[in-house]
């Protein structure tokens, strides 16, 4: 029987997280300054990225390409967030 892992787990040191999703690791530094995610640390400080950190990169990414600019991707991000609480609510309630 395998184990499901949790998708927040940090696994990821930033260069594998930079390589997975093809950024530079200058990027993903940037986007943690903005806010846009913030990914688990160890005890010695080193960034440790999780799948769900590497899914919201490539959202990141995504928007990027629809021309959008850091602070409307945080926007974004925000309301896709609360927009998933709201569903996980709904689905409880039913």
């Amino acid at each position: 029987m395998t184990e499901k892992q949790d998708p927040s787990a940090g696994l990821y040191a930033i260069s594998v997280a930079a390589e997975l999703v093809g950024m530079g690791q200058q990027n993903l530094r940037l986007y943690e300054r903005k806010g846009l995610l913030d990914p688990a640390r160890t005890p010695g400080g080193t960034r440790k990225y999780s799948d769900l950190d590497v899914a919201t990169l490539r959202r990141i990414e995504q928007l990027l390409g629809e021309g959008l600019n850091l602070a409307g991707i945080r926007m974004v991000l925000v309301l896709e967030a609360a927009n998933g609480r709201l569903r996980d609510e709904l689905d409880a309630a039913e």
